[in-house]
């Protein structure tokens, strides 16, 4: 191998990618700039750190679990959005009960269900259907291909089924959450125990049973263990730094040249800075489906959204309760709790669209279909009606999309209970595996 392709190399222009926003934090330079060159710099900067995470949660394989090494990569690749979350959540409990205070509590909820409704509709759409496209040019063992109209499809890891059923279980709760008074401790305690409990679980398979992996993360895994763990740790702690510093600005650069172009501000926070939140996830997924391993990019997706469901939702809580200085509920209005509707509404038809462990062309094209036209909607009533016929018209496109999403996830869960059955028969028997201390293999 020539010394220009030595993958040292590709980790050195992954660094310089993130130098000049290094450079323009610590001068404390980034208001002066135009909102285009905030966004251009803090973009490369999230780019390249995008690819140090996925380099360090390839490396982590060799010594610890393959599902816990994707789960903290989850973890730090929507780190921001915790953060974007928790100011919103911050500033309502600091300002209980004015209008100030309402505001920014029905925007904490509008930018989590937005984050999450993102992953979905855009995420796991659009990587299902970016993995059946990359197949055409390189073989790849995760893609089924079939003939017939959009019939190809996606296989998943079956391993995968541990984070499905606990994605459902937090689904089946977040249907609940609306009926009380707000987001309060018994709903933080409830969802960060089922992600708790999940990693808790995951921790205890298996390391060192993965894909061969090559370029970058072969290379770190030649080292020995020490300097080993210590290059995975150093990956995680400057790229978590480098996103979490750098996708704030670049957030707050999209909604102002958003704004500029007259998308109203609520929408730019419930829709724009979450896709930007969501970017560094996204990329380190594209990433790994480029290098034909699908099966952890989809294992990636689905551990973020079981932490954005169960972590994101229970931080609202308790930050809001740090703020008002006593243990609260987080308060939200009507819109926001068909928000939450609909965003469990997609999380339970994407939930059944995996029980079979796989995702097809034509599910991913629903997917995405599904979450564009109800975003394009809503965006054309606030932009044409004027209140409060816009709000009540947009009410019930919330609801109208909840309704379909629960009736294609309800008749896909009977047409596939048995494969339901199994996935929960497997996480049983996984379970019941970490419980006793052994880590034997579920049965096909």
């Amino acid at each position: 191998m020539s010394q220009l392709r030595h993958p040292l190399v590709a980790v050195a222009v992954a660094t310089l990618l993130t130098l000049p926003w290094v450079g323009t934090y610590l001068t404390g330079s980034a208001h002066s700039m135009s909102p285009l060159a905030t966004v251009a710099i803090s973009g490369v900067a999230v780019l390249g750190a995008s690819f140090m995470l996925a380099w360090g949660a390839e490396t982590a394989e060799e010594d610890v679990p393959r599902a816990f090494a994707l789960a903290v990569l989850a973890v730090l690749a929507v780190a921001p959005e915790y953060a974007v979350d928790a100011l919103y959540a911050w500033t309502a409990g600091a300002n209980a009960g004015t209008a100030r205070g309402a505001e920014a509590a029905n925007l904490a909820v509008a930018n989590m269900t937005g984050a999450n409704r993102i992953l979905i509709g855009l995420g796991w759409s659009g990587i299902a259907l970016f993995t059946v496209y990359r197949s055409r040019s390189d073989v790849d063992p995760a893609v089924e291909k079939a003939s017939g109209f959009l019939k190809g499809k996606v296989k998943l890891d079956r391993d995968i089924a541990t984070e499905i059923a606990f994605l459902l279980a937090a689904t089946t709760y977040a249907f609940f959450v609306p009926l009380g008074d707000g987001i309060g401790v018994a709903d933080t305690l409830i969802l960060v125990g089922l992600y708790a409990t999940y990693i808790a679980i995951i921790i205890r398979g298996e390391a060192g049973e993965t894909e061969e992996h090559v370029g970058v993360p072969a290379y770190f895994q030649s080292w020995s263990r020490g300097p080993r763990i210590s290059v995975v740790l150093l990956l995680f702690v400057y790229s978590g730094t480098m996103i979490y510093t750098a996708v704030h600005p670049f957030a707050h650069g999209l909604e102002t040249l958003g704004k500029n172009f007259g998308i109203p501000a609520f929408f730019m926070i419930q829709w724009i800075a979450p896709l930007a939140s969501e970017s560094p996830e996204l990329i380190v997924v594209a990433y790994l489906v480029n290098k034909a391993r699908s099966t952890a990019g989809f294992n990636a997706l689905i551990s973020s959204k079981l932490n954005q469901w169960t972590l994101l939702i229970g931080t609202l809580a308790v930050v809001y309760s740090i703020a008002l200085g006593q243990v609260g509920t987080l308060p939200f209005d009507e819109k926001q709790a068909a928000e939450i509707w609909i965003t469990a509404a997609q999380s339970f038809f994407a939930i059944a669209i995996l029980t079979n462990f796989s995702i097809s062309v034509r599910e991913a094209v629903a997917l995405l279909v599904l979450f564009v036209t109800q975003v394009g909607a809503e965006f054309v009533v606030i932009q044409t009606l004027a209140e409060p016929q816009a709000a009540e018209l947009s009410l019930l496109i919330l609801y109208a999309y909840t309704v379909v999403y629960m009736a294609l996830a309800l008749w896909l869960f009977v047409s596939r209970r048995e494969e339901l059955r199994n996935l929960l028969g497997r996480t049983v028997d996984t379970a019941r595996d970490a419980i006793g201390g052994s880590a034997s293999q579920p049965a096909d």
